[in-house]
C-alpha cells in the first residue's frame, strides 16, 4: 500500500497513539524521525506506530517530506499517530531549509505545529556568527510564544572542543537554564558532551522543562546520541526524577541508528529505547530498585 509520499508502507496499525495527547496519563513517549536516518521521515512514522510509540517529533531536515506540512499531516493520519513536536531546522546541514532567515524558519515551524496539532517547537540557541538573531533571541522567543500559542522549547547544547581548546559557539549561552526561557528541552547526549549533570539541570529548570530528548552519551567531544543506558549519563535517574515530579511534557527518543547495519537492528534499538523509558519512568511507583536499567 502506498503512503502517498513516494514510499510503500504496511497497512496502518491502530494503537493507543490515536488518542489525543491531552487525554493521556503522564507524558507522551515519542520517536524523533531523525532516529531512523538514513531512512525517511515516512519510515519514521511507520516505525513509531508499529513499535508502540505514543507520538512523533518531526525533525525538519533535508528530506523534502519533513518540510511539507500536507505530507506530514497525511503521515500522521495514515499511521494514526499524532505529532507532538516539530524540531525547527537549526542544524548546519539544514541552514538553507525554509530559507536562510532564522526567524522565518521559526515562523514556518510554528505554522507546521499548528497545522499538525503539535504544541511544541524545539529550537537550538543561535550560533555565535548569527549575531543579529542572537542579540534579541530570548525576547524574540517569548514574543513568538505569545503570538503563536506554541511553546518554543530551547534546547541545551554544548561547547565545541578541539584538542584542549573549548569554544563557545552558541549565544546567548548553550545552557538554557542561564536565561529566562518559559520552555526548555534537555538532550542527554548534549549534556554528555557539555559534561553537565542533566538531573541538576532539570531541578534548576523546574516547571520550565517541557521536553526531553531521551538518548545517552559518554562525556566525550562527540555528540553520540546512544541508545539510553549505553552511555554514562544518569538517564534512569532523570526519568525517576521526572516521574516523581509528575512530568507531563514529552519524552522523545532521539538516537543515532546510522550504524545499526540493518532494519532489524534499527528496530531493536528503537524497541530497547522505548522499553527503557517505560520501565524507568514508572520505577517510583512499582519499585525502581527491582527494575532493569
Amino acid at each position: 500500500m502506498a503512503d502517498g509520499t513516494g514510499g510503500a508502507t504496511p497497512a496502518p496499525v491502530s494503537n493507543d497513539a490515536a488518542r489525543p495527547l491531552g487525554e493521556r496519563q503522564g507524558p507522551a513517549i515519542a520517536l524523533s524521525t531523525i532516529s531512523v536516518y538514513p531512512e525517511s521521515t515516512a519510515n519514521g512514522f511507520a516505525l513509531a506506530s508499529r513499535l508502540g510509540y505514543d507520538a512523533v517529533e518531526v525533525m525538519v531536515g533535508i528530506d523534502p517530506v519533513s518540510q511539507d506540512i500536507a505530507a506530514v499531516k497525511h503521515l500522521a493520519d495514515y499511521h494514526e499517530i499524532p505529532v507532538c513536536a516539530v524540531h525547527a531546522p537549526c542544524l548546519l546541514i539544514t541552514q538553507r531549509v525554509w530559507g536562510t532567515e532564522p526567524w522565518g524558519k521559526l515562523e514556518r515551524s510554528a505554522e507546521m505545529a499548528h497545522e499538525v496539532g503539535a504544541d511544541v517547537v524545539v529550537v537550538h540557541p543561535p550560533f555565535r556568527w548569527q549575531r543579529d538573531y542572537a542579540r534579541g533571541f530570548v525576547e524574540g522567543i517569548a514574543e513568538l510564544e505569545e503570538r503563536t500559542g506554541i511553546a518554543f522549547a530551547v534546547e541545551n547544547m554544548y561547547p565545541w572542543r578541539a584538542s584542549r581548546r573549548e569554544m563557545q559557539v552558541y549565544l546567548p549561552h548553550w545552557n538554557p537554564a542561564e536565561h529566562d526561557y518559559a520552555h526548555t528541552t534537555i538532550d542527554l547526549s548534549h549534556s554528555a558532551t557539555s559534561q553537565s549533570d542533566p538531573v541538576e539541570m532539570a531541578r534548576s529548570l523546574g516547571d520550565r522543562l517541557r521536553h526531553i530528548h531521551m538518548t545517552d552519551g559518554t562525556r566525550s567531544a562527540k555528540d553520540e546520541h546512544l541508545v539510553p543506558g549505553r552511555g554514562d549519563q544518569p538517564v534512569a535517574e532523570l526519568l525517576e526524577h521526572l516521574a516523581e515530579r509528575d512530568f507531563r511534557g514529552h519524552i522523545v527518543v532521539e538516537i543515532n541508528t546510522r550504524r545499526a547495519g540493518s532494519r532489524e537492528a534499527r528496530e531493536l534499538d528503537l524497541m530497547e529505547s522505548l522499553a527503557f523509558v517505560q520501565l524507568n519512568f514508572a520505577a517510583p511507583e512499582v519499585g525502581s530498585s527491582e527494575l532493569p536499567r
